[in-house]
């Protein structure tokens, strides 16, 4: 049999309602942050990475939230690039509670 071929609409279907936009995980916002800072600064992460003491390979996958450094690490990377942790927790609530919010999604 055939297939059927819907002829074109003169007037577009409305668009679907669009989901409600996925709020982020802090370590991603936090991680955001620093790369933000970081590349202000015009460091490199091995730069930077050298004076917090931890590897390049870790900043890096801090920087991309994909790991959540504990206190003490978060404590040297942002001693590493001159921030107060007030400072950037600061700046991390401000992204927050400027992005519209929504279901929070879990990784796997």
């Amino acid at each position: 049999m055939g297939h059927v071929i819907g002829f074109p609409r003169s007037t577009p279907e409305p668009a679907a309602p669009s989901e409600p936009a996925v709020e982020p995980l802090w370590r991603e916002v936090v991680g955001r942050e620093l790369r933000e800072e970081r590349q202000r600064q015009g460091r490199t992460l091995a730069d930077v990475a050298g004076d917090a003491g931890v590897s390049t390979q870790y900043l890096s996958e801090v920087e991309r939230g994909r790991k959540e450094p504990s206190s003490e690490v978060l404590g040297a990377i942002q001693g590493a690039l001159g921030l107060r942790l007030v400072d950037l927790t600061g700046r991390v609530t401000r992204t927050l509670t400027t992005r519209p919010t929504g279901p929070v999604a879990l990784s796997a």
